[in-house]
């Protein structure tokens, strides 16, 4: 597919998240819109799958009579291996076509002519209990099998009786038929294995909403530039990963993008204290084809209430929120994570017990990448003290990124990545990189360029000093800076303002005062034979 039509398909999917966007705020509309392009997705991925089944027998999918005892056995068959391969089930009238041509608009949303029996084109045209049945029905056939926990509660943001959808049945029911009805005429080209478009167009998406959605933005989404530099980061020498982790994954976007830097990953583990941003994740992986038995994505506090572990990471991706409040309970103090090093991270700013919690789950050949804020690099009290840890007993700390201001969704703020290996190449020094005035202004966010990525990735990877953009500091000069990581201590950008030569000043004050002497004669001149007054 070209870029052209795949910035084509993004606007059309935009254009129909559209239609939702006068009944409620960007947060609600999000839910509906992703949920039934999922739907969607589920459907055309079951009908692939169960024709490739059927072909040698002559029929479709969605030709099967479902009510004879031939159909019915044909779909317990297809059943049985849909579950153990695809981890769901969709029989032919529950899929989105079909329950799509039940509604009462067509493929261009134009509404059917009502017949006097109040059905459009003599079909019924209230869909939304059939509708909530099947997406119901999409869990219902997960119970007992092995991706059940996947696609728990799927759906429970789409409450398709909503009063935000319209104020009576009848209301809700003609907008969600206009939303299924222009869905149903795009072709998701699923058959193109070889292309992840629609995991494009849905990452797209994602990142659309994230913009509008204010502060709510960061608890969901790290804007892609940043997540490459991310992926990059971790991905440097590596062609294939057993493992990634993300400890605040959100929609799983940045879990997604490091899948894109390598070969191969063979396991994805996610934890994400959001229901709904949970949901978002588990869809966003099973919609860019990773298999049920390759992703566990928990929903729990990451901090107080871990659901991993016993797992070490190979690769370890965040962008925790920015110095969140936690309990620092004394309790932790008998906690693997944080015993060790003697204090707990303040409970006003979790910051660095994110930090403790990802190195815990470090592989032995793994790295990670953290976005922080920049207070991290310097506070003092108890994180002062776990970012000496960090560095001179543990000496996993391998580069300090500083990137601009008014990156992110939601805050303005400065932020960094911070950078761990359990086994550095480099193991005196730690390489700083100040990225803070490389990036472009769009609109009222600042973005990271490609030239500027490929400028931060570069001087990592060749961990070189380059004047007034980063400098390899040796462990002394950090101990002699009592820890501190402010980069400014070690990456000068100060930049000298040129001299002034007073008497080239003065003269040239002189010159512009005899010239508009010169000039308020002429002025005055062309007064005079105008017969003005002068307006000096």
């Amino acid at each position: 597919m070209s870029e052209d039509h795949k910035k084509q398909l993004e606007q059309q999917l935009w254009n129909i998240a559209n239609t939702l966007r006068g009944k409620m705020n960007a947060d609600e509309f999000r839910d509906y819109i992703l949920g039934f392009i999922f739907y969607k997705y589920l459907s055309e991925r079951m009908a692939i799958y169960a024709n490739n089944i059927l072909r040698p027998d002559g029929i479709e999918f969605s030709d099967i009579d479902e009510d004879t005892e031939t159909g019915a056995a044909y779909m317990e068959a297809i059943r049985e291996e849909a579950l153990e391969k695809l981890g769901y089930f969709l029989k032919p009238s529950e899929l989105f076509s079909s329950i799509a041509k039940r509604g009462n608009f067509d493929n261009d949303g134009n509404q059917l002519v009502k017949e006097e029996n109040g059905a459009y084109g003599g079909v019924s045209n209230f869909i939304l209990e059939d509708l909530q049945k099947i997406l119901n029905n999409i869990q219902n056939s997960t119970m007992g099998t092995e991706s059940e926990e996947d696609f728990e509660d799927l759906f429970e943001d789409m409450d398709l009786n909503s009063t935000k959808l319209g104020k009576s049945p009848e209301a809700r029911n003609e907008i969600i038929a206009k939303v299924l009805a222009h869905l149903n005429k795009i072709d998701f080209q699923l058959e193109q294995t070889e292309l992840d478009v629609l995991g494009d167009a849905y990452e797209y998406l994602i990142g659309q909403f994230a913009s509008g959605a204010g502060k709510k933005a960061g608890e969901f989404y790290t804007p892609q530039e940043v997540s490459k530099v991310l992926a990059k980061l971790v991905t440097t020498g590596k062609t294939k990963l057993r493992s990634v982790y993300d400890p605040t994954c959100g929609s799983g976007s940045l879990l997604l993008r490091v899948a894109k830097e390598v070969e191969e990953v063979t396991s994805f583990y996610g934890q994400e204290l959001n229901r709904t941003t949970y949901n978002l994740a588990r869809m966003n992986m099973i919609l860019h084809g990773v298999h049920y038995r390759d992703f566990d994505i928990k929903q729990e506090d990451t901090l107080e209430h871990p659901q991993h572990l016993e797992h070490r990471f190979e690769a370890i991706v965040a962008n925790p929120p920015f110095s969140a409040k936690w309990s620092a309970s004394q309790l932790f103090m008998s906690d693997d994570r944080f015993s060790q090093y003697g204090k707990l991270a303040p409970a006003s700013k979790a910051d660095f017990a994110f930090v403790q919690h990802m190195v815990h789950h470090l592989a032995e050949n793994g790295q990670m990448a953290v976005v922080l804020p920049h207070g991290a690099l310097f506070r003092g009290g108890s994180e002062g003290h776990i970012r000496e840890y960090l560095i001179k007993e543990k000496n996993y700390l391998d580069a300090v990124i500083g990137l601009p201001a008014n990156i992110f969704y939601g805050t303005s703020i400065p932020t960094c990545i911070l950078v761990f290996k359990r086994c550095r190449e480099n193991p005196d020094d730690i390489l700083f990189i100040d990225a803070s005035a490389h990036s472009d202004k769009v609109k009222t966010q600042n973005i990271l360029r490609s030239q500027d990525i490929s400028k931060i990735i570069s001087t990592y990877r060749e961990r070189k000093t380059e004047d007034k953009y980063s400098y390899v500091a040796h462990l002394n000069e950090i101990a002699e800076n009592d820890y501190n990581l402010n980069i400014p201590r070690y990456v000068d950008t100060f930049e000298e303002e040129e001299v002034v030569d007073i008497k080239v000043v003065a003269r040239e004050i002189k010159t512009l005062d005899t010239d508009l002497k010169a000039t308020d004669v002429l002025i005055a001149s062309f007064c005079e034979e105008l017969n003005i007054e002068t307006p000096f």
